[in-house]
Protein backbone atom coordinates (compact mmCIF):
# COMPACT_ATOMS: atom_id res chain seq x y z
CA UNK A 1 0.00 0.00 0.00
CA UNK A 2 1.57 3.87 -0.76
CA UNK A 3 2.38 5.46 2.15
CA UNK A 4 3.00 2.29 4.73
CA UNK A 5 6.22 1.90 5.67
CA UNK A 6 7.79 -1.94 6.03
CA UNK A 7 8.59 -3.18 9.27
CA UNK A 8 12.02 -4.64 9.87
CA UNK A 9 12.33 -7.76 10.15
CA UNK A 10 12.66 -9.47 14.12
CA UNK A 11 14.73 -12.27 13.08
CA UNK A 12 18.33 -11.89 13.50
CA UNK A 13 20.63 -11.84 11.16
CA UNK A 14 22.89 -14.92 10.53
CA UNK A 15 25.62 -13.30 12.38
CA UNK A 16 24.48 -12.16 15.12
CA UNK A 17 24.98 -13.34 18.49
CA UNK A 18 21.49 -14.31 20.08
CA UNK A 19 21.61 -17.73 21.53
CA UNK A 20 22.94 -18.55 25.37
CA UNK A 21 24.82 -21.78 25.19
CA UNK A 22 22.05 -23.35 27.21
CA UNK A 23 19.88 -22.58 23.84
CA UNK A 24 22.77 -23.49 21.26
CA UNK A 25 23.37 -26.80 23.00
CA UNK A 26 19.86 -27.92 22.67
CA UNK A 27 19.46 -26.81 19.21
CA UNK A 28 22.76 -28.37 18.17
CA UNK A 29 22.24 -31.95 20.41
CA UNK A 30 25.36 -31.09 22.18
CA UNK A 31 25.91 -31.35 25.66
CA UNK A 32 27.01 -27.10 26.54
CA UNK A 33 30.50 -28.43 27.99
CA UNK A 34 31.18 -29.65 24.57
CA UNK A 35 30.34 -26.53 22.99
CA UNK A 36 32.99 -25.63 25.47
CA UNK A 37 35.45 -27.92 24.70
CA UNK A 38 35.27 -26.58 20.73
CA UNK A 39 35.76 -23.28 21.92
CA UNK A 40 38.92 -24.14 23.47
CA UNK A 41 39.96 -26.44 20.51
CA UNK A 42 39.38 -23.48 18.28
CA UNK A 43 36.76 -24.83 16.70
CA UNK A 44 34.17 -22.36 17.23
CA UNK A 45 34.39 -18.58 18.30
CA UNK A 46 31.32 -17.65 20.29
CA UNK A 47 30.26 -14.03 20.62
CA UNK A 48 30.67 -12.97 24.55
CA UNK A 49 28.16 -10.70 26.26
CA UNK A 50 29.95 -7.82 28.69
CA UNK A 51 29.90 -9.96 31.53
CA UNK A 52 31.58 -12.60 29.87
CA UNK A 53 29.05 -14.79 28.73
CA UNK A 54 28.77 -16.74 25.44
CA UNK A 55 26.46 -16.13 22.58
CA UNK A 56 26.17 -17.89 19.50
CA UNK A 57 24.98 -16.63 16.42
CA UNK A 58 22.93 -18.96 14.08
CA UNK A 59 26.07 -19.45 11.65
CA UNK A 60 28.09 -20.64 14.69
CA UNK A 61 24.96 -23.22 15.47
CA UNK A 62 25.19 -24.55 11.83
CA UNK A 63 28.90 -24.97 12.19
CA UNK A 64 28.14 -26.92 15.40
CA UNK A 65 26.05 -29.14 13.44
CA UNK A 66 28.62 -29.41 10.74
CA UNK A 67 31.54 -30.43 13.74
CA UNK A 68 28.92 -32.83 15.52
CA UNK A 69 27.94 -34.69 12.05
CA UNK A 70 32.08 -34.85 11.10
CA UNK A 71 32.95 -36.46 14.98
CA UNK A 72 29.72 -39.06 15.09
CA UNK A 73 31.79 -40.19 11.35
CA UNK A 74 34.53 -40.67 13.32
CA UNK A 75 36.59 -37.81 12.81
CA UNK A 76 38.52 -36.23 15.40
CA UNK A 77 38.85 -32.88 16.23
CA UNK A 78 42.25 -32.29 14.22
CA UNK A 79 40.55 -33.68 11.36
CA UNK A 80 37.38 -31.53 11.55
CA UNK A 81 39.73 -28.23 11.56
CA UNK A 82 41.70 -29.12 8.93
CA UNK A 83 38.59 -29.73 6.87
CA UNK A 84 37.00 -26.41 8.53
CA UNK A 85 40.16 -25.15 7.32
CA UNK A 86 39.89 -26.43 3.36
CA UNK A 87 36.23 -25.89 3.04
CA UNK A 88 37.21 -21.87 4.18
CA UNK A 89 39.81 -22.17 1.85
CA UNK A 90 37.85 -23.36 -0.85
CA UNK A 91 34.94 -21.29 -0.55
CA UNK A 92 37.43 -18.12 -0.23
CA UNK A 93 38.81 -19.01 -3.55
CA UNK A 94 35.67 -19.43 -5.17
CA UNK A 95 34.41 -16.01 -4.51
CA UNK A 96 37.98 -14.53 -6.06
CA UNK A 97 37.27 -16.80 -8.81
CA UNK A 98 33.86 -15.42 -9.39
CA UNK A 99 35.53 -12.21 -9.12
CA UNK A 100 38.64 -12.54 -11.41
CA UNK A 101 35.88 -14.02 -14.50
CA UNK A 102 33.97 -10.77 -13.98
CA UNK A 103 37.12 -8.68 -14.19
CA UNK A 104 37.84 -10.89 -17.35
CA UNK A 105 34.52 -10.42 -18.65
CA UNK A 106 34.58 -6.43 -18.22
CA UNK A 107 38.16 -6.52 -20.28
CA UNK A 108 37.21 -8.12 -22.69
CA UNK A 109 33.79 -6.08 -23.09
CA UNK A 110 36.48 -3.14 -23.08
CA UNK A 111 38.99 -4.08 -25.59
CA UNK A 112 35.66 -5.28 -27.52
CA UNK A 113 34.19 -2.06 -27.80
CA UNK A 114 38.23 -0.71 -28.40
CA UNK A 115 38.64 -2.64 -31.16
CA UNK A 116 35.33 -1.05 -32.38
CA UNK A 117 33.54 -4.59 -33.07
CA UNK A 118 32.61 -7.81 -31.73
CA UNK A 119 34.86 -10.78 -32.57
CA UNK A 120 33.80 -13.68 -33.68
CA UNK A 121 33.33 -16.23 -30.17
CA UNK A 122 36.68 -18.01 -29.96
CA UNK A 123 36.56 -22.08 -28.95
CA UNK A 124 36.07 -23.17 -25.61
CA UNK A 125 38.56 -22.32 -23.09
CA UNK A 126 40.47 -19.97 -25.56
CA UNK A 127 41.17 -16.23 -25.77
CA UNK A 128 40.07 -14.55 -28.82
CA UNK A 129 43.11 -14.04 -31.49
CA UNK A 130 41.96 -11.12 -32.87
CA UNK A 131 41.99 -8.76 -28.88
CA UNK A 132 45.04 -7.28 -27.61
CA UNK A 133 47.73 -9.05 -25.47
CA UNK A 134 47.78 -7.35 -22.09
CA UNK A 135 50.77 -7.54 -20.11
CA UNK A 136 51.55 -5.96 -16.87
CA UNK A 137 55.50 -4.73 -15.93
CA UNK A 138 56.97 -5.33 -12.84
CA UNK A 139 56.38 -1.53 -12.54
CA UNK A 140 52.37 -2.20 -12.67
CA UNK A 141 52.25 -0.33 -16.04
CA UNK A 142 50.29 -2.06 -18.79
CA UNK A 143 51.48 -2.66 -21.96
CA UNK A 144 49.04 -3.25 -24.46
CA UNK A 145 50.24 -5.92 -27.85
CA UNK A 146 48.57 -6.03 -30.99
CA UNK A 147 48.96 -9.24 -33.19
CA UNK A 148 49.54 -8.66 -36.60
CA UNK A 149 46.85 -10.32 -39.09
CA UNK A 150 46.99 -13.11 -40.61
Amino acid sequence: MPGRQSRPSREPSSDAAVYVISVAAELTGLHPQTLRTYERQGLITPGRTGGGGRRYSSRDIDALRVIADLTAHGIGLEGVRRILELENQMLALSHRNEELVAEVEGLRDALRAVAGREPAAPPSGQTPGNLPVLRSTPAGQMVVWRRGRR
